[in-house]
């Protein structure tokens, strides 16, 4: 679960974890009334997006104007920024061509900025440690560092039994070229940035860029905070922070349901029970030249409903131009997925191609079921056999 900037920097200061201060606003007039509340004479307001690159991105209806971050001089110019921004779409890289609408800002004070600095925590899969990764690239996006100049980037992993250490942040701190007093304030830094991943279960903690002001202080000049979705539920205080209008609603209904969905950009849509047996499935409608139009895998306890809100979920997709049913029956049972197969294709009136492939428990009584049903679907015999007919069927739907 991702959440806004201003909400990692309200939760990241809970740990200690030296931040500007600043306010969230809906509107011009609140923009305007949150500078004042700052000390001047400069002001930064932010659109606030689930997206990174805002500085950069452009928005659709003055694509030659300013960008998702700018300065401002006096509450005026401020509430300015604010109504240029609130309301409008903003297209960064990470949005796509669609952007992000933006419906609030952050005002934030502005920053004298000698040094910008890149760092952030996460979970290494190969070690599987937190992970610290720093570089003296700062407000780069950190793909084209690893990409162009790799050596410029520093990894330091920590073990869980012992925990963050002074040596972890010392070895940063001398490699990032912090001198004196800075390696001691940059240690602290570390810490609570440590403390904040490990108990709130994140999944990444980004400040990009970090900032060594001109006084020599350290500050996170941006935050990005991601949460690990299965750890939600011993904390549901930051269940409160999701942004629903920053969520696809497909992936907000799918959650209802318990289903795991995400949705793509191609056109077969898929429905099956298994994230490996999706990921698979995924693959081999590109090997026979198609693009899935989601992932979604429906769970070894599927129910009758909860199989139809699948169909209904991928449905309200209007690239789907055909749908892919891959089950295996384990827990799962075969006629259960063809009892909501053939619900869902009644109640919805189905007017997309539909292949259907079944193997595992109870597969002759759902194949029965698919055979009587009286709708046009399309049986498969094996994976491959599937991936095929769904990409012909859409060709010659088209």
């Amino acid at each position: 679960m991702n959440i806004h900037e201003y909400q990692a920097k309200e939760l990241l200061r809970g740990f200690g974890v030296a931040v500007l201060e600043g306010h969230v606003a809906w509107t011009p007039d609140e923009a305007a009334a949150a500078a004042a509340k700052l000390p001047g004479p400069v002001y930064v307001v932010k659109s606030q997006i689930h997206a990174g690159g805002r500085g950069a991105g452009r928005f659709a209806d003055d694509p030659n104007g300013k960008g998702g971050v700018r300065l401002a001089r006096s509450a005026e110019e401020v509430a300015a920024a604010a109504e240029a921004m609130i309301g409008h779409t903003l297209i960064t890289k990470q949005t796509g061509a669609a952007g992000r609408r933006v419906n609030r800002v952050y005002v934030e004070a502005g920053c004298d900025i000698a040094r910008e600095l890149y760092l952030s925590l996460l979970i290494d899969r190969a070690t599987s440690r937190v992970t610290i990764m720093a570089s003296t690239e700062g407000g780069m996006e950190i793909e084209e560092v690893a990409e162009h100049h790799p050596e410029k980037i520093l990894r330091v992993a920590v073990d869980p039994a012992t925990g963050i250490s002074g040596f972890h942040s010392r070895r940063l701190a001398f490699s990032l070229g912090l001198t004196g007093k800075q390696v001691g304030v940059f240690g602290r830094f570390v810490e609570g940035l440590y403390k904040a991943f490990i108990s709130l279960d994140c999944a990444i903690v980004e400040i990009n860029p970090l900032v060594v002001t001109g006084a020599g202080e350290i500050v996170a000049l941006d935050a990005k905070v991601s949460f690990d979705d299965n750890a939600l539920f011993r904390h549901p205080e930051l269940e409160k922070l999701l942004d629903e209008a920053e969520e696809d609603p497909k992936e907000l209904e799918a959650a209802k349901h318990s289903l795991n969905y995400v949705a793509l950009d191609g056109t077969i849509g898929c429905m099956v029970n298994g994230a490996g047996l999706a990921m698979a499935t995924m693959d081999i409608i590109k090997l026979y030249g198609a693009a899935p139009a989601n992932f979604l895998d429906v769970g070894g306890g599927a129910t009758k409903e909860r199989v139809t809100a699948a169909f209904k979920i991928i449905l309200s997709d209007p690239n789907v131009e055909g749908i892919l049913v891959n089950i295996f029956g384990g827990i799962m049972r075969c006629d259960v997925i063809a009892e909501g197969v053939v619900a869902a294709a009644r109640e919805l009136s189905l007017n997309v191609p539909l292949v259907v492939r079944l193997e595992g428990t109870n597969v002759e009584l759902g194949k029965k079921i698919l055979a009587q049903s009286g709708l046009q679907i399309i049986a498969a015999d094996n994976l491959a056999d599937a991936a095929e007919k769904v990409v012909k069927a859409v060709k010659e739907n088209a």
